[in-house]
């Protein structure tokens, strides 16, 4: 009993008790263009709570399928920390293009992102992720500091170059899914004058924080949904 209960205090103290997802998941979801769903995107995470990898695969579905010839990819690698994911490499493939990469170099603290037959070094300024990594970190922290009003400052690289943005928390809410209803934290981009669309993202604070509804919107009014449907090992 003694051993077990210096075993509970030390999780508690170390965070190691601390919930993180599955050491496997996949997550599908529908991707819908102005109502109409047009692809299937899987994701797939695994992580040993040191080290992680992410993929991502769209696939054209119904209609889309006479649109989408072949898979975009994304995937990532990295560590795991107490402060969430650290990215190490980054690619995104395009049906047969060449795939865009980034890698990171923390302890240069530098980010080399590959492109169009180009390679290119810069200066890291974090908070650094990659765009995959980033819907997942809030997954790895122990106490997602996610309170209505919150700003969320995030510079994000797809391989080609470095963009910075800012969520709000706009509140939480329940969000009906076609894999359930989930509580949820609602987290909206906050837009200027040159941003040509708006973003929201929904995180399910009742599974870990994962990804559950993504939702952008273009400048001409356009509507892409990404909306989970299941999720599995």
């Amino acid at each position: 009993m003694s051993k077990y209960l210096a075993f509970v205090v030390a999780c508690i103290f170390a965070g190691a008790c601390a919930a993180q997802p599955p050491h496997r998941l996949s997550l599908i979801y529908d991707v819908s263009y102005n109502g109409v769903v047009a692809a299937e995107l899987t994701e797939v995470l695994e992580h040993d709570g040191k080290r992680f990898s992410l993929s991502s695969e769209v696939r054209g579905k119904g209609i889309g399928a006479l649109l989408y010839r072949g898979a975009a990819k994304r995937w990532c690698r990295g560590e795991v920390t107490s402060t969430g994911l650290r990215p190490l490499e980054y690619r995104d493939q395009r049906g047969d293009k060449p795939a865009t990469v980034a890698r990171f170099d923390w302890a240069r603290k530098t980010l080399t992102q590959e492109h169009d037959g180009k390679s290119e070094t810069t200066n890291m300024a974090p908070p650094l992720q990659d765009r995959l990594s980033f819907l997942y970190n809030f997954a790895f922290q122990h106490s997602p500091e996610l309170k209505p009003g919150k700003e969320i400052k995030v510079t994000l690289t797809d391989g080609k170059g470095l963009t910075r943005f800012q969520y709000n928390v706009a509140g939480r809410e329940a969000l009906k899914t076609p894999a359930g209803e989930l509580e949820t934290v609602h987290l909206v981009k906050q837009r200027d004058s040159t941003d040509d669309k708006g973003t929201e993202i929904w995180f399910a604070s009742s599974r870990d924080y994962l990804p559950v509804r993504i939702l952008v919107i273009e400048k001409d009014g356009a509507r892409m949904d990404q909306v989970l449907t299941r999720i599995g090992n």
